[in-house]
Formats: C-alpha cells, sequence, structure tokens
C-alpha cells in the first residue's frame, strides 16, 4: 500500500473521532460580531492552537485589536518543499431568529435531510467545517508518513464575519512570517453534491455613490415644471445611458483589461449545463439581461458589470407630493474582471456623468471601497495539479468556474504577499450558512479530507 492510500485508508476508518473533533468546535459558540461573545471567540482560537499542536504544528494565539488570531507552522518535507498558506476563520454568524432552528446551534448533530447524512450547527459549513477537511487531512498525512508533504502555514482568523477589520494589518506586520509560494482557501462550494470544482477567478468592485443637485430647493411641480431642471430625470438619463442596445456598458475605456475566455474554458463551462431557466427561474426570471451572446457562466464569471443598486430623490413618503426634487441620488456598483483597473473605472465613470450633465445642475462623488479581480492563468499549474487530485477522489472532472462574488481575502494575498490563491471548497449552495439550520454534507467532510490529502501531496510532486 502507498503512503497516500495508508493515509486515505486511515481517514476513512477514523471519521467518527474526526467528526467528534468537529462537532467540539461547532460547541464553541464564537460569534464575532457580538461583544458577549468575545470570550468564546478566544476559546476557539485556543481550541484550535491546542489540536494544532497536539498533530505537530509550532502554534500559537496571536493578539490583534479585535479578536485572536491562529498561526501555525510545519516545516513538512524540509525546506526544499513547496510551502503552503492555509487560510479559514473560526468565527461564526449570530443564530437569530432561535426559534427557527431545528435543533440547537451549538450542539452538532448527524441527521438526514434530503435523503443526506448532513452535520448540523452553527458555523458547520462556514467555516468550521471546511477548515477542519484540512486540519484533518494534515492529521492523518502526519500520523502516516511522519511529516506533511510541503512545508504548510495556517492562519486562521476570528472577524470574518464582522468584517475582518483586524485581518490586513496582522498580514502587512507579519509579512515574512505568513508570505508562501502559494495560498489554499476553503470557503468556497462544489459545483454540486458529487462535483467538486475549483474557483479560478474572483470578480472585483467598485462602489460610487452619486448625487445630482439642481435647484436651491424643492419646488412645486405645477408652478416650475417644464423649465426647471429636474435632478431625478437627469440622474435617470445618465443611469440609463451607460447600457447600449445588446447590453454593452458605454462607458469610455470600460473593457480595457478584459480579456475573452479561452475556448475550451468556455466549451466546459458549457458542459455544465447552466441554462437561463435553471439559473433564474427560481428567482422568478427567465432571460438574461447582461451582454448579448454570452453564456450565464460568462455573464455571472468572466464579464464585468454596471449595476445601479438604489435611486432616490423627491417625495417618497405616504400619499403624494408634487414636487421637483433639488437632488437625486444613486449608488451604483461595478464588478470588475481579469485586469481591469478599480482606479481607472471609477475615474471613468466620473467622466462620464459629468459629460452627461446638464447646465445648472452639479455633482459630488463619494467612493465606497474599490477592489481588482482575481484570475489565476487558466494554465495555472496550481489548478491543473488541483485538478487532477480532485478528480482522482470524486471520479468526475473536477471544472474550473469562476466567483461572481469578492473574497477580499484572495485580494489581500496576491496583492500583500505576491501569492496566488488556490480556492477549492467542499460546501454546497443549499448549507444555508448565515441562516437558521446551517449543515454540512457528511459526504462533503469526509471527501474534503481525503480532497485535501490527495491535493496536498500531488502539489508536493508538482514539477518534480
Amino acid at each position: 500500500m502507498s503512503s497516500l492510500d495508508s493515509v486515505l485508508s486511515r481517514l476513512d476508518d477514523r471519521l467518527d473521532g474526526a467528526l467528534d473533533h468537529l462537532k467540539a468546535l461547532i460547541a464553541i459558540p464564537s460569534i464575532s460580531t457580538d461583544p458577549d461573545y468575545a470570550g468564546a471567540c478566544r476559546q476557539a482560537a485556543e481550541w484550535l492552537k491546542k489540536d494544532l499542536a497536539e498533530i505537530g504544528f509550532e502554534a500559537s494565539v496571536r493578539e490583534t485589536p479585535g479578536h485572536p488570531m491562529v498561526v501555525a507552522h510545519h516545516d513538512g518535507a524540509g525546506p526544499d518543499a513547496p510551502h503552503a498558506l492555509f487560510y479559514g476563520h473560526y468565527d461564526v454568524q449570530p443564530v437569530d431568529p432561535i426559534s427557527e432552528w431545528n435543533s440547537d446551534p451549538f450542539q452538532s448533530e448527524i441527521v438526514e435531510r434530503d435523503g443526506r447524512q448532513v452535520i448540523t450547527g452553527r458555523g458547520a459549513a462556514d467555516d468550521k467545517g471546511q477548515l477542519m477537511t484540512f486540519v484533518e487531512a494534515c492529521r492523518a498525512l502526519i500520523a502516516e508518513t511522519g511529516t506533511l508533504p510541503c512545508r504548510v502555514t495556517i492562519l486562521f482568523e476570528g472577524e470574518e464575519e464582522s468584517g475582518s477589520p483586524s485581518l490586513l494589518p496582522f498580514i502587512e506586520a507579519n509579512k515574512e512570517e505568513l508570505k508562501a509560494d502559494f495560498a489554499l482557501v476553503c470557503d468556497t462550494n462544489m459545483w454540486d453534491a458529487e462535483t467538486p470544482a475549483i474557483s479560478g477567478g474572483l470578480r472585483g468592485l467598485v462602489g460610487e455613490e452619486i448625487t445630482i443637485h439642481a435647484a436651491d430647493r424643492d419646488l412645486h411641480s405645477g408652478y416650475y415644471g417644464g423649465a426647471a431642471a429636474n435632478p431625478l430625470q437627469i440622474l435617470s438619463s445618465i443611469l440609463g445611458a451607460m447600457h447600449d442596445e445588446t447590453g454593452r456598458v458605454t462607458i469610455k475605456n470600460f473593457y480595457e483589461g478584459v480579456n475573452e475566455t479561452p475556448d475550451d474554458i468556455k466549451k466546459s463551462w458549457d458542459a455544465l449545463d447552466l441554462t437561463p431557466d435553471g439559473f433564474l427561474g427560481s428567482i422568478g426570471l427567465s432571460k438574461p439581461s447582461g451582454e448579448a451572446g454570452r453564456s450565464i457562466a460568462e455573464l455571472t464569471w468572466a464579464r464585468p458589470t454596471a449595476e445601479i443598486n438604489g435611486i432616490s430623490g423627491g417625495y417618497t413618503g405616504e400619499g403624494f407630493k408634487t414636487v421637483i426634487p433639488a437632488k437625486a441620488t444613486a449608488k451604483v456598483s461595478f464588478r470588475l474582471v481579469h485586469d481591469q483597473d478599480p482606479d481607472a473605472i471609477r475615474e471613468n465613470f466620473r467622466h462620464f456623468v459629468e459629460s452627461h450633465l446638464p447646465a445648472d445642475c452639479t455633482v459630488e462623488f463619494h467612493p465606497h471601497g474599490g477592489s481588482p479581480a482575481v484570475q489565476l492563468p487558466y494554465q495555472s499549474s496550481l489548478l491543473t495539479t488541483a485538478k487532477q487530485a480532485l478528480t482522482e477522489e470524486w471520479n468526475v472532472e473536477a471544472p474550473i468556474i469562476g466567483m461572481g462574488g469578492s473574497i477580499p481575502i484572495v485580494g489581500t494575498f496576491q496583492n500583500e504577499l505576491g501569492m496566488e490563491s488556490l480556492l477549492v471548497g467542499f460546501g454546497l449552495a443549499d448549507d444555508r450558512i448565515h441562516s437558521p439550520n446551517e449543515k454540512y454534507g457528511l459526504t462533503s467532510f469526509h471527501k474534503g479530507m481525503r480532497s485535501w490529502a490527495r491535493i496536498l501531496t500531488a502539489l508536493a510532486r508538482r514539477g518534480s
């Protein structure tokens, strides 16, 4: 029996012990947003430190202005082995409303839901079950082989569910200690219950608030209507001009840095059968509204967007009030892909608004953050190596997909530490994270452990 086979057998034979570890961690109510649970957050950090130390890591709890970090190191197969930084978070969302839970959110159980065995409890999927798949893989590798195939640094934070205010300062202050060859992030989902997935890209984000001013006060629409500028009409016209009849964004230079998805990747996405009816049907829609001629996968994973998130102005209370408002405001967000520059997008959007502004009107802008997209090269050896390992474990080809949203830590690893990130997670869309009755599939947990054992082994052999 090969060493990897013995590791996989150990993970099978000791599944009950791994579940006991996870249940013990779930039992700690580490709710980061509520100051009343600060002690529980520290308890979770100490629990993880102890668990990692027991399997051979040099582990410590590090202070921050908020909840502590857990940092652990293992030398693995030696100084020439690849070095991986694994990230996860031990904090969880509040459980409210508690009345909607079927069982105690901090007393995990194995139950059957929709024909599948699942692990219940707050944090079961987000992110305690996910991070423990990696810890248990390390436990089995060390027990069977005496070491890890890669050098491994682990970073667990306790504020992900409350905005991670301490994370960037901590990383900046500990760059040399945390820098590795690549990062591993297990806070994502599978494609479906039988198909693992690798997220090769994350869209970036630019948020902008604009306010258009006209008259010095609200005006009577009968007395001034037809003569006075109406900021709501002007704003609506400007926002409506952001897209042409094909759905493309009309802002100058908006598509600079946007690359076409390779044909082989688009073909693999087509095989996922992500249809408009299947994707939009559950929300009462049926027709894609973005760029014409693009698939749902392209529109949500590989194309940029300009979205109007809210408009306000004038009288919106009960009844009716016939006024021309003095000002109108809109919140607009842009999802970015590939090499788009957030600063350039913001500047070009502002020029676009100003160029459409009529006489007597002024505009003010208020930024709401910005971050670039993260995109691994589709032929990155990180992706191809992990894809092969996952395919061997699940007996189905693991697709390389995109993510429409953002995971800020991935951008931080790229920008602050110069590291590519491999995003492999074993959650499912119906895991009810942030909601009552959160769960994590038993198969996700079991095969997630086995998958990380395979991936670490494969990454150590990469290029050898």
